[in-house]
C-alpha cells in the first residue's frame, strides 16, 4: 500500500474560523475484562470476505451477491455479533463504569511509548506488530522505565470503490473494518504484543473513532438505503426535483464538496442544519464547508438517490450520527471498541475525534451548534463507561478550550492528551523564558483540567500544535498579565504563534516546516536544534549532540515530573531530525507537511542497511542510535531517561496533585510543587515535592519560594538523598541549576529524612 498523505486525529483543529460571533446556543422554535471473544467466522463474512475480490457483476444496490458481500465487510454487521456474545454475561458488572478514574488508569500504565506504524523499521519480511511483540523490545522498555505501548490504529482504512479498497486518506483514522490491515499484521500478533507486555508488567492501548468512518462498506450500504445503515451517518437523501441545488459530482469522483452557496441554500430548504462553527481542513476548491453531496447511487430498492453528508474532517470521512433514532453509529462504535478490549486484548483505548458528536441548529444566521455539545458530552460517557465496564480506560485527543477538556472528561474519557501545555512548554524553550508556560499551567488548575488527568507528551505522529484554542476562541477578548502589560487572549496566541516561527523555521531552521494554520512539523530533536542556533541540517554535527541530549531530557523531566502519563514516540528515543523534504515530496506536495518529521527509525537495530520501512518511509537521522547501543551507555539519552522515569516511580509523582505553580526569580526557571498524596487529600503525611527546571542554555541560579512549602524542612535532592537546602521562614530556599537541568526536590521534616533516596541516580547532565 503506498502512503498517502493524512490529517492528524484530533488534535486536529485545523480549520479556518468563521467571523467570530456571539453565538446562543437556547432552545430555538423552528475488575477483570470478560474471556476473549473467538467466535471469529461470524465477523468475517465467510470465505469471500477478502481484501481484493474480481468479479465482473455490478456493484451496486441491484446485485444481491454484492450487497451481501458488503453487509460481510461491514463493521456495524461485526459489532451486532460482538454484543450478543457479551449480553448477559457477569463480566459486564464487575467493575465500576460510572466516573472517569485517572488515578486507575495511571496504576494500569503511567509512561507510554507511543508507535507510528508506518515509521518503525522492522526485520526483512516481518511486520509492525510482530516487531512490536519482540520480548527484546519490551525487555529495554522495562528497563527503560516504559510500561505501556500505544500501537496507533492498525486496522483496515480507507473506502470501498465497488468490489475494491482504496488506500487511507488520514492516516488509518479512516477505519472501515475491525479486522488489522495486512500491512501491519495479524489478529494473532496483535493478541502476541498483548502477551508478550503483560508478561513484562506492560499495557497496549488501542484506538477508535467514534467521530467518523471512512468509506467502507458500512457508507455504501448507507448510500444503497440498506436497512438501518444510513442511520450511522449525518446523511440526508435529497428528493430529485432538488437535485438542481447540489453541484454535479466529476467523472471518476463519488462526491463533491459543497460550496458555501449550496449550504446556504440546502439550509433554506430544510435539508440540512447548514454552516458549522468551523470549517476544518479548509482549502478553496477542495473543502469549502463541512457538507458534501454523493453522485447519483442505485439501492437496494432500485431507487436511484442522492445524499448530503456530513464530515467534520476530510470528505472520504463521513461523520457517525449519534442521535439517530436506530442508534446504529453507536452500536458501530461499541462493537468497535468491545473488539479491541474483548478480542484483541488491549488494555485501554484512545477516543478519535471525540469533541464532535453533537450538532444542533443554531439561532437563524449563526452557525450550528458544533463543539462542546451535550450530546458529546453524552456519547463520550457512553463510550467511556462502556470501556470501564469491561475493565479497560480511554483518554482523549481534545484540542479545544480547557472549559471543554474538563467537562468532556468529567463524564467521559479518564485522561486527556495535554493540549493546554504542549505548545507553551516548547515556546518556553524557544524564548528561554517560562512565562507563558506558568500562566498555561496556572489557568489549568483554576479551571479544573488537574495535571494529573493529562497525557504530557514528547512528539507524536501530528504537528507542534500552536493552535492555542482556549485563548484564540472562548477567551479571545479576556485580559491576561504578559510581558509587562495585559493582553487579550487573542493577542496572546498571535504573539505566542509568531514566536515559535520566528525562533524554528524560516531562516531560523529550514528543517521545520509550517503545517497549514495548524503548526509546525518538526521532531523534538529539531525544536531543540533550532533554538540552539543550527541553520540547517548540515549544521547539525556530532559535536551539537549532547547539547541536543540535554534539552531534550529537561523536555522528558517536566513531562515526567508532574502528575499524569508521560508519552513518547520512537523519534524520540532515537533523536531523530526530519527528512529532508525533497526525499518526501510527492507526499508534501498537497500542503501536507508533517511527512517530515515521520522518518523512519531503528529501535532495536534490527536492520541497519535499511533506507526506509517496509511502508516505504525514508529513514531519518538519529542522533542518539538504537535502544540496544544507548543501554549499554552511562552517558546516552536513554540512560538519563531510565534515571528521570527511576525517580518518578520511586516517588510516584504521576498520581500526586499539583499544588502550586509559584513566581519564579529567573525568567527560564520554572517550579511546579505537588503532594505525593496519591490524590488523597486527607492523609497528613504526604510529602511535598518540588520539581525545578532550567529552560535556558546558561546556568542561573535564584530562590524557590511557595506558601506550600513547610518552613526548616530539608530540601532533599532525590538524585543523591543529600540536603541541598532549608526551607527558610519565609517558606523559600535557594538553587543553582546548570544548562537545560532540572532538580527532583522532597521536603522532609527534621529527623525525617527518607533514607530510601540515597543512591538514586538520575543521569543528569553534569552541573545540574
Amino acid at each position: 500500500m503506498p502512503l498517502e498523505p493524512d490529517a492528524p486525529a484530533q488534535d486536529a483543529d485545523h480549520d479556518t474560523d468563521h467571523e467570530v460571533v456571539e453565538i446562543t446556543y437556547d432552545e430555538q422554535r423552528y475488575p477483570a475484562r470478560p474471556q476473549r471473544l473467538r467466535a471469529r467466522a461470524q465477523l468475517r463474512g465467510g470465505p469471500g470476505a477478502s481484501r481484493r475480490i474480481a468479479d465482473p457483476r455490478a456493484a451496486d444496490g441491484s446485485n444481491p451477491a454484492y450487497v451481501q458481500w458488503l453487509v460481510g465487510q461491514s463493521m456495524l454487521a461485526d459489532a451486532d455479533v460482538l454484543s450478543r456474545q457479551l449480553s448477559g454475561q457477569p463480566a459486564m458488572w464487575r467493575n465500576p463504569y460510572a466516573r472517569p478514574d485517572a488515578r486507575r488508569a495511571l496504576a494500569t500504565a503511567s509512561v507510554w511509548f507511543t508507535a507510528y506504524p508506518i515509521s518503525l523499521i522492522t526485520r526483512p519480511g516481518e511486520s509492525f506488530l510482530a516487531s512490536l511483540g519482540s520480548d527484546e523490545l519490551w525487555r529495554a522498555f522495562q528497563d527503560i522505565g516504559i510500561d505501556a505501548v500505544h500501537t496507533g490504529p492498525v486496522k483496515r482504512a480507507g473506502g470501498l470503490t465497488g468490489w475494491n479498497e482504496t488506500p487511507s486518506v488520514d492516516g488509518h483514522f479512516d477505519r472501515i473494518s475491525t479486522h488489522i490491515d495486512p500491512l501491519f499484521g495479524t489478529e494473532e500478533e496483535f493478541r502476541a504484543v498483548c502477551e508478550v507486555a503483560e508478561r513484562h508488567g506492560g499495557s497496549v492501548i488501542d484506538d477508535i473513532v467514534p467521530g467518523h468512518t471512512g468509506k467502507g462498506a458500512d457508507f455504501r450500504l448507507a448510500e444503497m438505503a440498506y436497512r438501518e445503515y444510513p442511520g450511522i451517518y449525518h446523511m440526508v437523501e435529497i428528493p430529485e426535483e432538488d437535485w438542481h441545488l447540489l453541484p454535479e459530482v466529476p467523472a471518476g469522483a463519488d462526491a463533491v464538496n459543497l460550496d458555501a452557496r449550496a449550504e446556504h441554500e440546502l439550509a433554506e430548504h430544510g435539508y440540512i442544519i447548514g454552516a458549522l462553527q468551523r470549517v476544518i481542513f479548509y482549502a478553496p476548491g477542495v473543502k469549502e464547508t463541512n457538507w458534501s453531496a454523493t453522485a447519483p447511487v442505485t439501492g437496494v430498492d432500485g431507487k436511484v438517490r442522492r445524499w448530503v453528508y456530513l464530515h467534520y474532517f476530510k470528505q472520504g470521512q463521513p461523520s457517525i450520527n449519534w442521535l439517530d433514532p436506530t442508534f446504529a453509529g453507536m452500536r458501530l462504535v461499541i462493537g468497535d471498541a468491545l473488539h479491541s478490549l474483548g478480542d484483541l486484548g488491549s488494555s485501554a483505548l484512545r477516543l478519535d475525534a471525540n469533541g464532535f458528536l453533537g450538532v444542533e441548529k443554531s439561532a437563524e444566521g449563526l452557525p450550528a451548534w458544533s463543539e462542546g455539545h451535550p450530546l458529546s458530552h453524552a456519547a463520550n460517557h457512553v463510550i467511556a463507561g462502556t470501556v470501564r465496564k469491561v475493565g479497560g480506560f480511554t483518554f482523549q485527543e481534545l484540542n479545544l478550550t480547557m472549559e471543554d477538556i474538563r467537562d468532556t472528561g468529567r463524564v467521559g474519557a479518564d485522561l486527556s492528551y495535554d493540549f493546554v501545555n504542549r505548545p507553551a512548554y516548547h515556546h518556553a524553550l524557544a524564548t528561554g523564558d517560562t512565562e507563558f508556560l506558568r500562566l498555561t499551567l496556572r489557568t489549568s488548575l483554576e479551571t479544573g483540567v488537574e495535571p494529573v488527568s493529562l497525557v504530557h507528551a514528547l512528539q507524536n505522529h501530528d504537528e507542534l500544535t500552536y493552535e492555542l484554542v482556549h485563548w484564540a476562541t472562548l477567551h479571545s477578548q479576556d485580559t491576561y498579565p504578559f510581558r509587562g502589560r495585559e493582553t487579550t487572549g487573542a493577542e496572546l496566541a498571535e504573539t505566542v504563534r509568531a514566536d515559535l516561527l520566528a525562533h524554528l523555521t524560516g531562516e531560523a531552521a529550514d528543517y521545520n516546516h509550517v503545517f497549514t494554520t495548524n503548526g509546525i512539523a518538526c521532531t523534538t530533536a529539531s525544536v531543540i536544534a533550532a533554538t540552539q542556533g543550527l541553520r540547517t541540517l548540515d549544521d547539525v554535527d556530532d559535536e551539537h549532540v549532547e547539547g541536543i541530549r540535554r534539552a531534550h531530557l529537561l523536555l522528558a523531566m517536566f513531562n515526567a515530573w508532574q502528575p499524569g502519563v508521560f508519552a513518547l514516540s520512537g523519534w524520540d528515543l532515537t533523536g531523530t531530525l526530519p527528512v529532508p523534504a525533497g526525499q518526501v515530496r510527492d507526499l508534501i506536495e498537497g500542503g501536507d507537511t508533517r511527512w517530515v518529521h515521520r522518518g523512519a527509525h531503528d529501535l532495536m537495530d534490527v536492520a541497519p542497511e535499511a533506507a526506509a520501512s517496509a511502508s516505504g518511509m525514508p529513514r531519518g537521522r538519529a542522533l542518539y542510535g538504537s535502544l540496544p547501543e544507548q543501554l549499554t551507555s552511562e552517558t546516552s539519552f536513554v540512560a538519563g531517561l531510565r534515571g528521570v522515569l527511576s525517580v518518578r516511580a520511586k516517588h510516584g509523582i504521576a498520581a500526586a496533585t499539583q499544588i502550586d505553580v509559584p513566581p519564579v526569580a529567573h525568567p527560564g526557571m520554572l517550579v511546579m510543587v505537588h503532594r505525593l498524596d496519591d490524590g488523597d487529600p486527607t492523609r497528613t503525611d504526604a510529602p511535598v515535592q518540588v520539581t525545578v527546571l532550567n529552560f535556558t542554555g546558561e546556568t542561573i541560579e535564584g530562590t524557590v519560594r511557595s506558601d506550600a512549602l513547610e518552613p526548616r524542612h530539608a530540601v532533599v535532592d532525590a538524585a543523591t538523598g543529600g540536603e541541598i537546602g532549608w526551607v527558610d521562614d519565609l517558606r523559600s530556599f535557594g538553587v543553582w541549576l546548570g544548562p537545560y537541568a532540572g532538580l527532583f526536590l522532597v521536603l522532609t521534616a527534621p529527623g525525617e529524612q527518607d533514607a530510601a533516596v540515597h543512591g538514586q541516580t538520575l543521569g543528569r547532565p553534569e552541573g545540574s
